[in-house]
């Protein structure tokens, strides 16, 4: 009996699906296309890069777009507002509190109910979003290293990771994607004994973060790999709009969580690191990465305090209810609204129009950190080795769930 063919190759598929940008017509007599990805090992996600090299130099890159087609902003515009969280989840999968966090007071602040919010919500909020930002930053440390050698710390990181994802488990019933941020207050309480845990967790992190920096950060090899690579000007970086830990390295003291100063953050003490080219040129590789592990000290900080609030002022009380706040039916003025949010891989920003009369968004535009961070990549690899575009790809620390939203 014949076997059934799954799948026939058709020469014409490539050109059916992605057209590439470069041909034949377009390349000199040395210059050749070689495509990097789709496949996950290579580029953090589904992404294809069309790079076009004259022997071991990149002449070009491409970036191909539109594997996920998570259409994010279609489905916020046919479900009602609370009912959109669980899809800003899967945006940046791996820093999902941080994007309920955002989207939530952006609906709090056209409800008029922003102020209003209990400060014990204010600091859970904070205090979770936080435990993800470190999260976020362990995959883009850990697999950064992964893409240019350094196998240790992957694992280092990811063991720590864990130790987190079921902190944030405990709290939410889920793993990555927790639904736990509403708009008007949470899901639910913290867990009795949560604040003990956490902090059993933070003294366990913080000499971690010392070996971090000896095995990753001044190796030798790492640093070579690294410095004087991919170098971002800060005025580059300011005309292709990119944010957070990129923005940073490139020596632009600029967060959101101060130059915004929401939810409790104007209360909490941290410092917002930037890059100053310690190892090579500011704005680099390892600049970018180094302000990626101090942030995740500053965050140590600003949950040490949180930890604090939340076992002393602002402690749990039997008539304590995260719900209170919580609207039966959204149904905001019709408005133009913008708000924005410092996410661990930048700007996460959400413009709501609403026309009064209904709880959903007549439009809710997302505005992906990581889409506006991947945008400079031609810009930065032009003139480098192949093995250096690794390294400048894994340094922007972009998901793909943001990007084709």
């Amino acid at each position: 009996m014949s076997q059934a063919i799954e799948y026939k190759y058709r020469p014409e598929n490539l050109n059916e699906s992605a057209p590439n940008v470069h041909s034949e017509s377009t390349l000199s007599r040395d210059e050749m296309v070689i495509n990097i990805g789709p496949q996950h090992p290579s580029t953090h996600g589904v992404l294809r890069l069309e790079v076009v090299t004259d022997g071991e130099i990149v002449v070009d890159v491409v970036p191909h777009l539109g594997y996920l087609h998570r259409c994010f902003e279609k489905h916020a515009e046919s479900v009602a507002m609370n009912g959109v969280i669980p899809f800003v989840d899967r945006m940046d999968y791996v820093g999902a509190m941080n994007s309920e966090h955002a989207y939530a007071m952006g609906v709090e602040r056209m409800l008029g109910i922003g102020e209003k919010i209990p400060k014990r919500v204010e600091y859970i909020r904070v205090l979770v979003a936080e435990l993800n930002r470190i999260a976020s930053h362990f995959v883009a440390i850990g697999t950064y290293g992964l893409d240019i050698g350094a196998f240790t710390p992957f694992l280092w990181v990811m063991r720590d990771r864990e130790h987190i994802l079921r902190l944030l488990e405990w709290v939410s019933g889920a793993r990555m994607l927790y639904n736990y941020i509403w708009i008007g207050g949470l899901y639910y309480d913290l867990p009795a004994g949560f604040e003990e845990k956490c902090t059993e967790f933070i003294n366990y992190l913080k000499p971690k973060l010392v070996e971090l920096d000896e095995v990753l950060m001044n190796n030798t090899i790492f640093i070579e790999r690294t410095a004087n690579v991919g170098m971002i000007p800060r005025n580059l970086a300011i005309n292709y709009g990119v944010t957070g830990p990129i923005l940073r390295g490139s020596g632009l003291r600029l967060d959101y969580r101060r130059v915004d100063g929401y939810s409790v953050y104007p209360e909490l003490d941290f410092d917002v690191p930037i890059g100053t080219g310690a190892m090579g040129q500011t704005g680099d590789c390892w600049d970018r990465t180094w302000v990626r592990v101090q942030e995740v000290k500053e965050s140590v900080k600003i949950i040490e305090q949180c930890l604090t609030q939340l076992k002393g002022d602002h402690k749990r009380t039997r008539d304590f209810d995260p719900r209170e706040l919580v609207p039966k039916k959204i149904r905001p003025k019709a408005q133009d609204l913008y708000v924005r949010a410092e996410n661990p891989k930048g700007e996460l920003g959400f413009f709501f129009r609403t026309d009064g009369r209904s709880d959903i968004a007549v439009r809710c535009k997302a505005r992906g950190c990581s889409f506006s961070n991947l945008s400079i990549l031609p810009a930065i690899s032009k003139g480098y080795m192949v093995a250096d575009l690794i390294a400048i790809v894994g340094s922007l620390d972009f998901v793909m769930g943001e990007v084709d939203r």
